[in-house]
C-alpha cells in the first residue's frame, strides 16, 4: 500500500473519514454522491490521493461541512519535504535583496 503523499493529504483524508463516519455513510455511498470512483475516494481517505479544489469542495458539500473544516490549519509545513513553499512576503523580500545587490 502506498505511503501518504504528504502530511496535508493524510490530515485531509482523516478529516474526510471522520465526517463520513459521523454521517454513518460508507465510502461507496460518499463516492457515489460526489460523482467519484470509489477507488479514488479511498485513496483520498488514506492520504494517497491529492484531490483538486473542485473535489475538495464537492466532498465538503456531500458531507455537509464547510471546506474549511477539511483543510483548516494546514500550512506549508504540511507539504512534502521535497517541496519548498515560500510566502509572497518571503519572495518579495528576496527579490528586493537581489535588486539591492545588483
Amino acid at each position: 500500500m502506498p505511503d501518504p503523499s504528504s502530511p496535508a493529504a493524510l490530515l485531509f483524508g482523516e478529516r474526510v473519514r471522520v465526517e463520513r463516519q459521523r454521517l454513518g455513510l460508507s465510502q461507496d455511498e460518499v463516492a457515489h454522491l460526489a460523482g467519484m470512483n470509489v477507488s479514488n475516494y479511498g485513496k483520498i481517505e488514506r492520504g494517497v490521493g491529492n484531490p483538486v479544489l473542485h473535489t475538495i469542495v464537492r466532498l465538503a458539500a456531500v458531507l455537509g461541512v464547510d471546506p474549511a473544516v477539511l483543510v483548516g490549519g494546514m500550512s506549508g509545513e504540511h507539504l512534502p519535504p521535497v517541496l519548498e513553499a515560500f510566502s509572497a512576503a518571503e519572495y518579495v523580500a528576496e527579490r528586493r535583496a537581489r535588486a539591492v545587490r545588483s
